[in-house]
């Protein structure tokens, strides 16, 4: 199990556990180093027992930019460095500081929204291309703005269950 949440929000107080038994506290020093839009270095502080605690307040976390970072844990003594743990995070924007028409909708979302407006748009439309003088409109097939609305449609899906806890495939029921 990761000891970084897949996604953490701007603007509110950043807390996190790091249970490393081969690196316990206050032995090892433990920093969580970050990169993407921003850069953001983490110093754990000697948790509960062994374990080390990442934290940062909400008035520092109001400063990360937002978007998708990749993230190392590092766990170090003496001359030691070793990495326990590497992925990736996603910072959310701190929503108290977004304004009017503020979008808060991911990647997947957003195209999924606009894929289905084209569809919609497309009934009232019946020419798949024309030419006025030089300039020519050519439409995507409506089959293929079909099958990428199924896609898309499939990825929402896939981060519902993953959001659910239900990301890990096939559940099958057994009575006894």
């Amino acid at each position: 199990m990761s000891t970084i949440p897949r996604e953490v929000g701007a603007g509110v107080t950043f807390r996190a556990i790091a249970c490393l038994p081969a690196y316990p506290a206050p032995e090892w020093a433990v920093s969580l180093i970050l990169r993407g839009p921003g850069q953001i270095d983490l110093v754990a502080r000697t948790g509960d027992g062994d374990n080390h605690e990442f934290h940062a307040t909400a008035a520092t976390t109001t400063d990360w930019a937002p978007g998708r970072y990749h993230y190392a844990i590092r766990a170090s003594a003496e001359d030691d460095v070793v990495t326990v743990e590497t992925g990736e995070v996603t910072i959310a924007p701190d929503l108290a500081s977004q304004g009017a028409g503020f979008d808060g909708r991911d990647h997947v979302r957003r195209v999924l929204d606009a894929v289905e407006a084209v569809i919609e748009n497309r009934a009232t439309i019946d020419q798949q291309s024309y030419q006025i003088n030089n300039r020519s409109l050519q439409r995507t097939p409506l089959t293929e703005l079909l099958k990428l609305r199924d896609t898309y449609r499939a990825q929402l899906a896939q981060q519902k269950r993953a959001r659910k806890g239900g990301g890990l495939g096939p559940r099958y029921k057994v009575r006894f």
